[in-house]
């Protein structure tokens, strides 16, 4: 009798890979990423925002507005050129349009985004464009939810577990935030008789960003333990913490100055935690192959990698 019978396999107790190496490599990007993807949201949220308080005449907190967009949006290139180390790399990327790769559609939507909000940055407070003006208006209004969601789509079509699973909630995590800083950024510098609209921006970005969150770390399950430990960990909790706070001020607040400024600057602290949260714990769930080889076996078992699912021992 060969000694297979008499020692049946039995499948390891948790997701193994070779010596337990890492199955993929961690992204090698550096400080200024997680900024971008806090400046980027930023922008476009509050060219939406400017839009709409123009369209509702308020025209003190739509020229507040486009300040901040054009202050994140000339912040943008900066933090990308210096991830990158020289410039021409970014330039290289307008080079083509390529629609299946999110890198690339959102360099043409920093780009374009980064000249229609001059323009009407511009025409905003100095009348300067009288032609052009109404159209760049429109046109960085337009742009402005890519260009605060796309971040989310380019992270999730890396390997980056983490990442990957939460594909369909992290742009809408990135819209709900993006919207809660843009709002606590105009209630910040927009005096208060103006300021109503924004205050109604931050907390539906902040209702949003908490709701996704909420479905986006129920669905990764145990792949989204990195968010729960470590620098990542610490980075979530300040995120919820200061996002609860923010809010929590903002909607009891009532009329007074005070509690709106308080709430603003937590929702504002919140959004660049959330950022540093998500780019921290991808680091942490490239680097652990349980992250990696689980949610496949999974799959694998479940019989959700095709018609031959169940047959072969192959990935997706």
């Amino acid at each position: 009798m060969s000694s297979t019978r008499e020692r049946p396999v039995v499948p390891p107790a948790e997701p193994r890979s070779y010596y337990g190496q890492p199955v993929i490599k961690p992204p090698v990007w550096t400080w200024e990423v997680p900024m971008y993807l806090f400046a980027g949201g930023l922008a476009g949220a509050s060219a939406a925002l400017a839009r709409l308080a123009e369209l509702r005449g308020n025209h003190v907190l739509a020229r507040r507005s486009w300040a901040i967009a054009l202050a994140g949006l000339s912040a943008s290139p900066a933090l990308l050129v210096s991830d990158l180390g020289r410039p021409e790399r970014f330039l290289h990327m307008l080079r083509v349009f390529k629609v299946t790769s999110p890198m690339n559609v959102g360099s043409w939507i920093l780009a374009a985004s980064g000249a229609a909000t001059s323009v009407a940055a511009a025409d905003a407070w100095t009348g300067a464009f009288p032609r052009s003006g109404r159209p760049a208006r429109n046109a960085a209004a337009a742009l402005g939810l890519p260009l605060a969601t796309y971040t989310g789509a380019l992270l999730s079509s890396t390997a980056v577990p983490v990442w990957h699973e939460a594909r369909s909630l992290l742009p809408f995590s990135f819209a709900g935030s993006a919207a809660a800083s843009a709002g606590a950024a105009a209630v910040l510098t927009t005096p208060a008789r103006h300021a109503a609209p924004a205050r109604r921006a931050a907390l539906f970005g902040a209702a949003l960003e908490a709701v996704a969150t909420e479905l986006s770390e129920r669905r990764l399950g145990a792949a989204g333990e990195p968010y729960r430990r470590g620098a990542a960990g610490r980075f979530s909790r300040t995120a919820k913490a200061c996002a609860a706070a923010g809010f929590g001020l903002m909607a009891a607040g009532g009329g007074r100055r005070p509690a709106h400024l308080a709430g603003a600057a937590l929702l504002v602290c919140g959004s660049v935690s959330k950022r540093w949260a998500v780019f921290k714990a991808g680091f942490e769930s490239a680097r652990d192959p349980r992250y990696t080889v689980g949610p496949q076996r999974e799959r694998l078992e479940a019989g959700r990698f095709g018609p031959r699912a169940g047959v072969g021992t192959h990935g997706p």
